[in-house]
């Protein structure tokens, strides 16, 4: 299970096919803004989950030094936005020479799994989480501070699906902070883990909220955790065109247990962004479930992401 999940819920191309790859990643994002200079590369600030409330211009500071120029933000141990108003925040990622895209948020509260492994920080120390605000009881407070933030999208990084009755809780939930986002401005997303993509009868609850959540709620596909439960983002882009404007861009390790740097294990990212048009792809966000080293981490996945895009 992964750690992102514990704590919320918890075959090489033809030299011609890669060539054909390559050109279509860059004409999509020569047209969109796209990498090294032209798509601004972010980060989920997950990524520092457990060192960033000690020092958070700096560790902002030093993510945009590295060449990042997006932000999409989660939970603090400070609460609200690393102790401060989405405003405060705002202001201080823009003084960092960056842009804040997204925030997370969970669906609803929060539920350790019973077989759930404690949670260690990087020195190895248990994790004691403070209360969380979710979709569920907080819903229209959510909404109001992310407009306040000026926040485009919110994404509900986690809600539980591992039951009927939660499914069709999840559905309502999500579909009434849907239309509380559109009447705010704000577009919602979902991000999956690989519990979404396990069958719950014939389908698999990843395949209801495709189905049953409103069109205007669209999808942040983490493509670490698609990999890992066995599914083809580009399949998934194919067979719901424009419904993946956010993505979390992370690798899966080579023995397939869980998040890498990019470019250091099995993720088939030039193929993947070589779909970034049918995905309707606006934002993608660097991340890594509390690496033991965050900043070597992001530095590693940003050099191999530039050379992987502009190859």
């Amino acid at each position: 299970m992964s750690n992102r999940r514990e704590f919320l819920k918890l075959t090489g191309a033809a030299a011609i096919g890669s060539l054909a790859i390559g050109k279509q990643a860059q004409a999509f994002f020569n047209n969109a803004g796209g990498p090294a200079g032209r798509h601004p590369i972010g980060l989920q600030l997950f990524t520092f989950f457990t060192t960033i409330d000690a020092d958070v211009a700096g560790t902002l500071k030093k993510i945009s030094a590295i060449g990042y120029r997006e932000i999409e933000s989660a939970f603090s141990m400070k609460g609200g936005y690393y102790g401060m108003k989405p405003k405060q925040f705002a202001a201080l990622v823009k003084d960092s020479g960056m842009s804040w895209q997204s925030h997370h948020v969970l669906g609803a509260p929060f539920k350790m799994p019973a077989n759930a492994k404690p949670m260690l920080d990087a020195k190895g120390q248990p994790i004691h989480f403070p209360p969380m605000r979710n979709l569920k009881e907080n819903r229209q407070q959510l909404v109001d501070e992310a407009a306040e933030g000026g926040v485009p999208y919110l994404v509900c990084a986690n809600i539980p699906t591992e039951t009927a009755d939660e499914i069709k809780a999840a559905i309502v939930i999500l579909n009434e902070t849907g239309e509380a986002c559109k009447k705010a401005g704000i577009t919602l997303c979902y991000h999956n883990h690989t519990e979404e993509f396990a069958k719950a009868g014939s389908e698999t609850p990843y395949d209801i909220f495709l189905r049953q959540l409103h069109p205007d709620i669209k999808m942040e596909l983490d493509l670490c955790w698609a990999t890992k439960a066995g599914i083809d983002p580009v399949a998934l882009f194919k067979a719901h065109p424009g419904r993946f404007p956010l993505w979390h861009v992370k690798d899966l390790d080579t023995k397939r247990d869980g998040p890498a740097p990019v470019g250091t294990g099995v993720v088939d990212f030039k193929r993947i962004f070589a779909n970034a048009e049918t995905a309707g792809m606006k934002h993608f966000f660097v991340e890594h479930d509390m690496p033991k080293d965050a900043f070597a981490s992001i530095t590693t996945s940003y050099n191999n992401l530039k050379k992987i895009l502009a190859a």
